[in-house]
């Protein structure tokens, strides 16, 4: 228990460890090296499996019976937007993780119909895995063998202690990113009180952003990304500028936002000139959307509309007219 509580604390309190926060699938895998051994203790301790959201639920549940007979104690499938959709979701993830004694990931991927699993460790940190990891991998045309793969190189060589495992895998989406009180409007205080910008560590994306927080009219200063928050306060600054990169009816999900009715299109704010538009966008497209988080107490402002958008050039920008229109500032 006290291993748990301080690696819980080191989650909260560490950087994210890496130089730029994956922001796609291409980024967050090249950091996986294929070709490790299987864990360990993968039929010993707790799984946690990650999904294109495309992959068909009853291809979940063919793994979870494949997972069970081999002694693969998978308890959470979750989708891979939580893997890239900012610092705040990714350090939730991890949390919730420890939480649950999750030990190893599972990584399914699949790309022109050829099924793949990246199995590793899972490092107990907010970025899952370490630059150069080496995973386990397989790949099929076909989802039962390539679990025929597996089963074998498992019961082949490990130790089977996991008995008690569920028959049906769980989905439920349990992140809570927003640890403080949850606001759609704008905090007061950003008029006095500095705001932190973490510039993204890429030269052209940070040139955008210094030219896009132009427009922020009150004080900000530019920090490193992997700063800890208790950093940044140590710098006199109280608030921290955020993002949340997913899918937009999964990022309006973890934001806290009502998404019990389903929608194939969410309406969203933007700002394409000074005057705010209408935008219909997909529900599973990509989108970015910025709020404002006071660092003490955690709370996190929203803005008083959804001004998510498909880049994070515009959903930034919208963040900040959006700030400005509210606030009858010029």
């Amino acid at each position: 228990m006290p291993f748990k509580v301080f690696t819980l604390f080191f989650v909260l309190c560490s950087m994210v460890a890496t130089a730029q926060l994956p922001l796609n699938d291409q980024q967050f895998f090249s950091r996986i090296k294929p070709g490790g051994p299987l864990p360990e203790k993968l039929l010993a301790t707790r799984t946690a499996v990650f999904y294109p959201h495309f992959i068909a639920a009853k291809d979940l549940e063919t793994m979870q019976t494949s997972f069970q007979r081999a002694g693969i104690d998978a308890v959470i499938y979750f989708e891979n937007d939580l893997l890239m959709a900012g610092r705040d979701v990714s350090m939730a993830t991890a949390q919730y993780l420890i939480t649950r004694e999750i030990a190893n990931l599972v990584f399914v991927q699949k790309k022109d119909n050829i099924y793949s699993l990246l199995i590793t460790t899972f490092n107990q940190k907010a970025n899952f895995v370490e630059q150069d990891q080496p995973a386990w991998d397989v790949q099929d045309v076909s989802l039962e063998e390539l679990l025929r793969k597996l089963y074998r190189a498992a019961v082949g060589s490990l130790k089977k202690e996991n008995f008690l495992i569920n028959d049906f895998p769980e989905t439920s989406l349990n992140i809570e990113p927003i640890k403080g009180r949850r606001s759609e409007f704008f905090g007061i205080d950003l008029k006095v009180d500095p705001l932190a910008v973490p510039r993204f560590n890429d030269a052209a994306m940070d040139t955008a952003l210094a030219a896009i927080m132009k427009e922020y009219p009150f004080k900000y200063k530019f920090t490193d990304p992997n700063l800890a928050e208790s950093d940044l306060r140590k710098q006199g600054l109280l608030f921290v500028l955020r993002f949340v990169h997913a899918r937009d009816k999964i990022a309006k999900t973890v934001m806290g936002y009502d998404m019990t009715k389903s929608e194939s299109a969410i309406v969203s704010i933007t700002y394409p000139g000074t005057q705010s538009q209408v935008k219909n966008i997909p529900a599973d497209t990509e989108v970015f959307k910025f709020y404002f988080k006071h660092i003490d107490s955690g709370n996190v402002y929203l803005g008083t509309k959804w001004d998510a958008d498909d880049t994070w050039q515009q959903a930034l920008i919208n963040q900040l007219r959006g700030l400005k229109a509210e606030m009858k500032i010029p």
